[in-house]
């Protein structure tokens, strides 16, 4: 079962698109890669991977336009403006799209994993970074999460707060979020193969480990390069462990 809703988002000041697939079960945001739309993972096959998952009743899949993601890979925005989207994406993503999943659950405080590959780790990583009293666990594949390097010089706090790798190992022990994120769990899958960066998955690790927050590293082989047929190996083993 697919649906979709659009509506036009005064955050992100667009059109924005929530698609979801399947009837019952836990739900999962799916964040696409840097430019893909809510139903890239349809046209690559990744529903369909899932689709034993989705037909047991175990998952509903949501997924949504990258918006930020878009913006940082067109290079067509300075870092500052970047910065600002992704603040903002998030704010989407929690004020919007979470109540909109919960609507669809019929439950106000049903917990949401999340996940996505590439850019979309990030995303996924960061929404349960930010957000640990939604978000119970990522599923984060062949993530890239250092996006220092975009910045050009122009450090600002919107990139801060958006960047687990800089705001995770400064969060205040004893904090409410600190405290949240230590009953979460992250999972960092990455292959090494063609265009895969093991070291940022290892990168994250270190950041959340240091903190007492759960995570694991799993090293696929180099058979497994950064491209949807690793992805769509990955994510139904990961979810049906999870869900």
């Amino acid at each position: 079962m697919k649906e979709s809703s659009r509506w036009f988002s005064e955050r992100v000041q667009q059109e924005t698109q929530l698609v979801r697939w399947g009837a019952v079960g836990t739900p999962v945001l799916v964040f696409p890669t840097a430019g893909g739309d809510a139903e890239e993972i349809e046209r690559f096959l990744l529903i369909q991977a899932l689709a034993p998952l989705l037909e047991a009743g175990r998952i509903k899949v949501y997924s949504v336009h990258s918006i930020a993601g878009a913006a940082w890979v067109s290079k067509r925005h300075s870092p500052v403006y970047c910065s600002r989207l992704q603040t903002l994406f998030d704010r989407y993503i929690y004020e919007e799209v979470v109540p909109a999943i919960r609507t669809d659950c019929a439950s106000p405080d049903i917990e949401i994993v999340t996940a996505g590959a590439s850019i979309g780790a990030f995303n996924a990583l960061a929404s349960l970074c930010r957000h640990p009293d939604v978000f119970s666990k990522a599923i984060c594949m062949s993530g890239t999460y250092d996006f220092e390097h975009w910045l050009e010089g122009q450090w600002n706090q919107d990139f801060y707060f958006s960047s687990p790798l800089h705001f995770v190992p400064n969060l205040e022990e004893g904090s409410g979020q600190l405290q949240l994120l230590r009953r979460r769990f992250v999972v960092l899958p990455t292959g090494q193969g063609a265009w895969e960066a093991p070291g940022e998955s290892w990168k994250v690790a270190n950041a959340l480990g240091a903190r007492g927050i759960p995570n694991r590293v799993d090293m696929w082989g180099s058979e497994w390069r950064h491209d949807w047929p690793t992805w769509r190996e990955m994510l139904p083993r990961y979810l049906a462990e999870m869900a």
